[in-house]
């Protein structure tokens, strides 16, 4: 899409120097491609963008939680607990 508009926005600018026309023109593409590119979620505060955040973190706390490592530590853990209750 952004390739596309660029494609479109050269050539409307070598056209200024013919009309200033073609510079309104092209001027009014790039406001166009801007505002839809905010619109569709291209910012970092975009809802689709908050949701995989949210998403990733979520695993890594799962992740973190109950990873092998911790659960071998669990398990010794729990050892010297029966150990101790005799």
């Amino acid at each position: 899409m952004f390739v596309l508009l660029l494609i479109l926005i050269v050539p409307l600018v070598g056209l200024g120097f013919l009309h200033p026309f073609w510079w309104l023109a092209a001027a009014l593409l790039v406001f166009v491609a801007v505002r839809h590119g905010q619109d569709r979620g291209g910012g970092s505060g975009s809802q689709e963008y908050r949701d995989y955040k949210d998403r990733r973190d979520r695993q890594e706390r799962w992740d973190l939680r109950y990873s092998r490592q911790n659960r071998a530590r669990w398990g010794r853990e729990d050892r010297r607990d029966r150990e101790r209750r005799g």
